[in-house]
């Protein structure tokens, strides 16, 4: 290795050695990195807070302290109103027992869902239609025959499936707000 370069790798070194420790110690501020525009013969244009070789300064920006971090929000005003514990234990026995009313209200409506929904399976949607066909002896009649509405009937069953996984979901919501009671 060159012993050039061994110099300065070890003055390098012992510059951040320096650099470091002085950090540490406080003796660098903000004010000390002022930010300076250098031109050099190319009229290639550099800021840098190092002045550079063979270039112009033509101009400098002192720096500014760093803002101060920002302030913690408090949890709220000091005149803020307390509750006390009493008070808090009946606001949550009256939530509880709303709670549960409407969860009670819920299942029965879920029950009801589901007993559509499986009323509507046994029932397909049939319509009647008369229609004139020529009997056995040859003369036309007017019977009545009775069809299946596939689409009609598809459409009711996704209604009451919808139903049904609606108030599933309600039932869901109230079990778990009523966890955080707990």
């Amino acid at each position: 290795m060159n012993s050039s370069k061994l110099f300065h790798g070890l003055v390098n070194v012992r510059l951040l050695v320096f650099i470091s420790f002085a950090s540490n110690a406080g003796v660098f501020t903000a004010a000390a990195a002022d930010i300076c525009k250098y031109v050099d013969a190319e009229g290639r244009v550099t800021f840098s807070n190092v002045p550079v070789k063979n270039a112009k300064k033509l101009e400098c920006i002192k720096s500014v302290a760093p803002a101060p971090p920002p302030k913690q929000k408090s949890k709220g005003p000091a005149d803020f109103p307390k509750v006390d514990a009493s008070a808090q234990k009946t606001r949550d026995d009256v939530r509880r027992k709303i709670l549960s009313e409407e969860l009670a209200a819920e299942q029965e409506r879920l029950t009801q869902a589901k007993l559509a929904l499986e009323d509507g399976r046994q029932k397909p949607e049939v319509y009647e239609k008369q229609v004139t066909v020529t009997g056995t002896d040859g003369k036309p009649r007017v019977v009545t025959q009775t069809f299946r509405d596939v689409s009609k009937y598809e459409e009711k069953i996704r209604n009451l499936e919808a139903e049904v996984a609606r108030h599933e979901r309600n039932v869901e919501a109230l079990n778990k707000e009523m966890e955080y009671l707990k």
